[in-house]
């Protein structure tokens, strides 16, 4: 077990701060994280919300895509796809990719994530680099990202025996972002949904999703746990809030999720481990 440690960053947001106050956040924009119960996008899983029915131990909190099941790779191959019809004369495949990076970058800010949002960033780097883009054009970068949405969910390596045996002894929920009707769809497909107490989709994972969420489902945070492969959103900002985290690298994680991962303040715990498996060791 890896344990790390450093100072604890005096700027961060107040353990004390409401979840209604968490709902305005960024230049002024209602953060809507939580239609809360009742919504068809955040809701639980499993029958009764009784503190007293929940399973003893550790909350674990879950992300979804590339920590579950495999996502990216088919992002990838989509990518790859378009740059390959795109074939631009005078920019390398390196440099189209820069800029498709550029264009998911200001979409996601405009429109969240999900796969819309990638069919418009498809669209905008082609348009910018190619300076127009023809009806049939459209229709054949659509399809690249088209593809995606009919691929088999494909669960990472011992993921759905390791949640069995971890939702007996403790309270798991899924805690991912995107496009809600895309992300609950998927874990409906997976299989897995039965073994969560709570599905909550968010529109970013940032501290203060991270406090709001906690607040919400009244978590103990020397008892909770965020677990995923993306520093970005998964390790770094659960830290942040307060939270332990569980590392679990994938090759390949999303280019826009890369980030150093954070040493764990004083107090708080991060574990890196090599497989979603090793869970059992320490949970």
């Amino acid at each position: 077990m890896q344990f790390n440690s450093i100072t604890r960053n005096s700027g961060r947001t107040s353990p004390g701060t409401s979840v209604d106050n968490l709902r305005e956040i960024g230049q002024g924009r209602p953060y809507d994280l939580y239609p809360l119960r009742g919504s068809p996008y955040n809701r639980d899983v499993s029958s009764g919300d009784n503190l007293l029915s929940r399973p003893s131990g550790d909350t674990l909190l879950f992300d979804a895509d590339d920590t579950l099941w495999e996502n990216n790779i088919y992002f990838e191959r989509a990518i790859a796809s378009f740059i390959s019809y795109l074939d631009h004369k005078v920019h390398t495949a390196e440099e189209v990719r820069e800029h498709l990076n550029r264009c998911e970058h200001a979409t996601i800010a405009a429109h969240g994530y999900g796969l819309r949002s990638f069919r418009r960033s498809l669209v905008n780097c082609f348009e910018d680099l190619s300076g127009s883009v023809t009806d049939q054009q459209h229709q054949r970068i659509l399809g690249f990202a088209d593809s995606i949405a009919h691929h088999e969910i494909e669960l990472l390596p011992q993921v759905a025996e390791t949640l069995a045996h971890l939702s007996n002894r403790h309270r798991l929920i899924l805690v991912t972002k995107g496009d809600p009707v895309e992300q609950t769809g998927k874990l409906e497909r997976s299989g897995l949904a039965p073994h969560f107490t709570a599905v909550e989709v968010l529109p970013e994972k940032h501290d203060e999703a991270y406090l709001a969420l906690s607040a919400l489902h009244r978590c103990d945070a020397a008892r909770t746990w965020m677990i995923g492969n993306s520093p970005r959103s998964d390790i770094n900002p659960a830290l942040r809030a307060g939270l332990h985290a569980v590392f679990i690298p994938h090759d390949f994680t999303w280019v826009l999720e890369h980030e150093t991962v954070e040493q764990a303040p004083e107090g708080q715990h991060l574990l890196e481990l090599k497989s979603f498996q090793e869970l059992l060791q320490h949970f």
